[in-house]
């Protein structure tokens, strides 16, 4: 245990990365009981609808320790939800109250519910439908064993369909065998797949002869001698870090990621087992041939049968050789932000690749990574208000016990009457909240801080934006006076109050960035004022309008140099290099940024850059490696804006060929599926849709009549499911 102490003598150094700061003996508790991933019930517990104890709604959890002037203190009391006993069970399976997980729950659970009555505090009578016991271990059977344990056992000894991320539908992420007549009664017709499947390089077939080997070898050792206590030890074993773990891990669904890496000892625990299987075939082999002969035979055949037969089904989706995306995007990101500037993102994927970049690649060390997810932490809020690397601290006015955990973690947007709807200054709005005076707080929320109007303004020092060249001297007249931030919900959390913070006191000093795998809750409704610049956008004072996924204004010059000439690509375009789902995610936010650019430069009547634009995302992301998706559609409608009508011509007959390829197949499930497919039926009946109204412009009728037929033939056959 002496290595724990590194922990603490790292952290005690202060380095620019140190995740929950554990420099002292309460921080270090919660690092190692990973309290930042919050608990979950095992053995008794809430279902997820169980309504709070009418009494008592919030008992004793534990209390807060601080380290202060060399002392321990207690900072705060926390409190955990006290569930009604009479709408909790023994082993809880379903508990978390999630909208998404919810329904989840009821679609796994195949939920019906009894109907309990409950008499809320107010005295008044509501009807619960409490999950029946039953329903509940058939969730745990269908989801938890069936789904998040036993696919990912069959993806190691039977067979895997592809690497894209399954939530139960026929398409992605189940097992296979390779055994046709097996996979079709579980996954439909297995014949002429679209080639984003059968092309996937996660299609991995073993014909189920690595768990044939595994059974053959727990049949011989409970035949051998001192066997059954050995089959007893590595039963033990492959069950503990197996169903033992999916027991306590009491996984919701919707998991952020496959989980088959949680399982992996039991995998190693059934491997003994595949070993001990070439020894049972020996031992039935020497019955009939020599015993030397038998030692050899078994040796080559289940050498073939299993390694052999895995490593080349396996060896193109884990071989990571040349692939050098994750840190080149890292780069890019980086690059994407100028001189001192701030960039935010939300995610390990587009946080953890910039780390690298700056800690081993030395990096933009001047320009600051500040990751959303943990700015809601007293500790990550501290960390940004202190010098990293080249970078200066973040112009944060808040000190460490005005956001200390428990205080202001959830800033409330309360509607003051006396405000008659009128917008707040910013700055005022921050001093507001700051403020300890209890007539700005809501007593009966345990005194929480409040923002008394949704409604917020900040007027632009114009003199500063130009100072500090946020706009060029071309935009000056665009150059807002005010800029207007509309809060949505009941409440904004801590890491949105210190972006509000240092918007303000920032006053146009440094650049401000969002990543753009930020999602567009975090934004703020600041994203009227993005201006897109390669992979992050930065906030300037000129206001645009959002047009359906898209955000701000492109900065041609700015977004052209970074993706035509400055960024790397990591050798995604290089064959054989594998690209994850992950990867092949980001090169689609990709593509759409090469279209924004493209559009950008054709409303400029720059159509040649346009199409030298196009003709390198075309180049850089082929449809070897990342399939065709919306935005290939889009790059092919720009083909036409920009007068490259044959590119567009050959574009929209591949892409309409793959789609109506991929309808064909969909419409071949049968119902039992098709509530499951549903989306990616209608998404590709929409692009197809696309494709037609394009070839119109084309004036290409041969390329019409054929578009127009894949798609009304497909829609005819929707049609007809749905009916």
């Amino acid at each position: 245990y002496s290595s724990f102490a590194v922990i603490m003598i790292r952290s005690n150094a202060n380095p620019p990365m140190d995740q929950n700061s554990p420099d002292n003996v309460f921080s270090l508790l919660s690092y190692l009981n990973r309290e930042q991933y919050g608990s979950r019930p095992l053995f008794y517990g809430q279902y997820y609808n169980s309504p709070l104890d009418r009494n008592e709604p919030y008992v004793h959890d534990k209390n807060e320790w601080r380290l202060k002037d060399g002392k321990y203190v207690m900072t705060q009391e926390r409190q955990k939800p006290n569930y009604d006993d009479d709408f909790s069970t023994i082993f809880p399976r379903m508990w978390s109250n999630d909208e998404r997980h919810t329904e989840a729950y009821k679609e796994w659970g195949k939920v019906s519910g009894s109907r309990r009555t409950y008499r809320n505090a107010q005295g008044e009578t509501e009807v619960i439908m409490k999950p029946t016991f039953g329903e509940n271990l058939r969730f745990f059977f269908n989801y938890q064993v069936n789904f998040m344990y036993l696919r990912y056992f069959m993806w190691n000894f039977a067979g895997r369909q592809n690497d894209i991320q399954g939530h139960g539908n026929p398409l992605d992420g189940n097992w296979i065998s390779g055994i046709k007549f097996l996979d079709e009664m579980r996954l439909g017709n297995q014949d002429d797949l679209p080639s984003k499947y059968a092309d996937n390089p996660g299609r991995n077939t073993y014909y189920m002869l690595p768990l044939l080997l595994g059974l053959i070898g727990i049949f011989f050792q409970n035949k051998t001698k001192h066997g059954k206590r050995d089959l007893w030890v590595v039963t033990l074993l492959f069950f503990v870090t197996g169903i033992a773990i999916v027991i306590y891990l009491n996984q919701t669904p919707f998991q952020p990621r496959e989980r088959d890496y949680a399982f992996a000892g039991s995998y190693y625990a059934f491997a003994i087992w595949i070993g001990m299987g070439v020894a049972g075939i020996h031992h039935l082999l020497k019955k009939y041939i020599p015993s030397n002969a038998s030692a050899v035979t078994s040796t080559l055949v289940t050498l073939l049968a299993v390694p052999v037969l895995m490593a080349a089904q396996n060896w193109d989706d884990h071989d990571r050789s040349h692939r050098r995306t994750a840190t080149d995007f890292g780069y890019n990101y980086l690059t994407s932000v100028e001189s001192n500037g701030i960039i935010f993102t939300n995610g390990d994927n587009d946080t953890f690749p910039l780390w690298y970049n700056q800690e081993v690649e030395e990096v933009g060390l001047d320009k600051r990574v500040c990751n959303l997810s943990y700015f809601q932490t007293d500790w990550y809020v501290r960390q940004m208000q202190q010098k990293a690397y080249d970078s200066e601290p973040l112009p944060i006015s808040f000190e460490f016990p005005q956001y200390v955990q428990g205080t202001r973690d959830i800033i409330y947007i309360m509607e003051d009457p006396r405000m008659s709807g009128r917008s707040i200054e910013l700055g005022r709005a921050i001093d507001f909240v700051k403020d300890d005076d209890p007539r700005t707080k809501i007593a009966r929320a345990n005194n929480a801080s409040y923002i008394p109007s949704r409604s917020l303004f900040m007027v632009i020092d114009k003199e500063a934006v130009i100072e500090h060249g946020v706009v060029a001297p071309e935009d000056y007249e665009q150059i807002v006076d005010t800029m207007f931030i509309e809060l949505t919900g009941n409440f904004i959390t801590k890491d949105q109050l210190m972006l509000l913070d240092m918007l303000y006191h920032n006053n146009w000093e440094r650049a401000i960035y969002f990543a753009i795998s930020v999602g567009s809750e975090k934004y703020l409704s600041l994203d009227k004022y993005f201006r897109l610049e390669g992979l992050s956008y930065r906030i300037v004072p000129i206001r645009s309008t959002p047009t359906g996924m898209n955000r701000g204004f492109v900065h041609t010059e700015k977004m052209y140099n970074n993706l035509m000439h400055n960024f790397r690509w990591g050798n995604a375009d290089k064959p054989g290099v594998y690209l994850d789902e992950n990867n092949r995610r980001m090169l689609t936010n990709v593509r759409n940024n090469f279209h924004r650019l493209a559009e950008a430069l054709i409303a400029e009547g720059k159509s040649d850059s346009a199409i030298q634009v196009l003709d390198r995302c075309m180049e850089l992301i082929p449809k070897t490696q990342v399939p065709y998706d919306y935005f290939s559609v889009l790059i092919a409608g720009s083909y036409i804006k920009a007068g490259a009508n044959d590119k567009a011509t050959e574009l929209i007959n591949e892409i309409s060929e793959e789609f109506s390829h991929e309808l064909s197949y969909y419409l071949a499930f049968d119902n039992r599926y098709f509530v499951s497919i549903e989306s990616e039926i209608r998404s590709n009946l929409f692009f197809l849709n696309e494709l037609v109204n394009m070839t119109q412009q084309l004036n290409d009728e041969e390329l019409f009549i054929k578009t127009s037929t894949h798609f009304e033939e497909h829609y005819s056959n929707f049609i007809s499911h749905m009916n």
